[in-house]
C-alpha cells in the first residue's frame, strides 16, 4: 500500500488544545508540506507520528497496519528541530549507525566521504544539520518527518537538500515542515495548514491568506 495515514489526532498541553481532529496521508513519492505559525502543533504532530509524544487520540496506520509508535515499525524516520547525534562521534560511526540501503550514495558526496573521521561535534552549524538531514533522508525508513530541515542552512545548501529529498521521492514519502514557507511551497506535492488545531488543504497563496498565514496586502 505504500501509505503513512493519520486520522483524529486530538492533543493538549494542560488546559490548551494544540490539534483537534487533525488527519493526513502521505503515499511514497509524496511531499506533503505542514506550515502554521509558531505553537501551531506542527512539531507536535510530527512528534506524535513517530511515536515521542503519546497523544490524547489519533488513529494511525502504515501500510494499512494500525501502528501505536511509528519509530517502533522502523518504517519512520525524523529529523528533529535539534541537533540529535551525539557530538563525540565520528561521521562514519553515524554513517553505520543511521544508514545502510542507500550508504554508498552517501559516500559519494564530498561533504561524507572528504569528513569520516571527523567528529559530529567539529562540523560548522550549518554543515552538521546538513548531514544530520542527510541520514535520515537516506535512512532505510520508508516515511521521512523532517521538522525544519532548511533551518541554520545557506541559500546552496537548502537547493542541496531539495534536490536529496526529491532523488529518494521514488522509495520515500516525506512530510516536511519549516518557516521558510516558500521552500515548503516549491517541494511539496501537497500543503496542509494547521491553524486552530485544525488542518486545511492548501491549494493556492489566496487560500494562506484566507487562513491568516499571510498577511492580506
Amino acid at each position: 500500500m505504500d501509505q503513512l495515514f493519520i486520522d483524529s489526532v486530538q492533543h493538549s498541553f494542560g488546559s490548551k488544545v494544540v490539534l483537534s481532529n487533525v488527519y493526513l496521508k502521505c503515499d511514497v513519492g509524496e511531499i506533503v508540506g505542514v506550515l502554521g505559525r509558531n505553537g501551531s502543533g506542527k512539531s507536535t504532530l510530527l512528534k506524535i507520528i513517530f511515536g515521542a509524544i503519546s497523544p490524547n487520540h489519533k488513529h494511525l496506520k502504515i501500510d494499512g497496519q494500525l501502528v501505536e509508535k511509528g519509530f517502533l515499525t522502523q518504517q519512520i524516520a525524523y529529523l528533529p528541530q535539534s541537533f540529535f547525534i551525539p557530538p563525540y562521534i565520528k561521521l562514519k560511526v553515524a554513517l553505520a549507525l543511521y544508514t545502510n540501503f542507500y550508504r554508498q550514495q552517501l559516500l559519494d558526496l564530498a561533504i561524507i566521504k572528504n569528513q569520516l573521521n571527523t567528529k559530529i561535534a567539529e562540523l560548522s552549524g550549518g554543515s552538521r544539520r546538513f548531514v544530520e538531514a542527510l541520514l535520515i533522508i537516506y535512512s532505510n525508513a520508508k516515511f521521512v518527518l523532517l521538522d525544519e530541515p532548511f533551518s541554520q542552512l545557506s541559500p546552496q545548501l537548502i537547493e542541496e537538500l531539495k534536490i536529496h529529498i526529491k532523488a529518494m521521492l521514488p522509495y520515500k514519502g516525506f512530510i516536511v515542515t519549516d518557516h521558510y514557507y516558500q521552500q515548503i511551497v516549491d517541494i511539496s506535492s501537497q500543503i496542509v495548514l494547521i491553524n486552530h488545531g485544525c488542518n486545511y488543504a492548501i491549494n493556492t497563496n489566496e487560500d494562506l491568506i484566507l487562513h491568516g498565514y499571510l498577511p492580506n496586502r
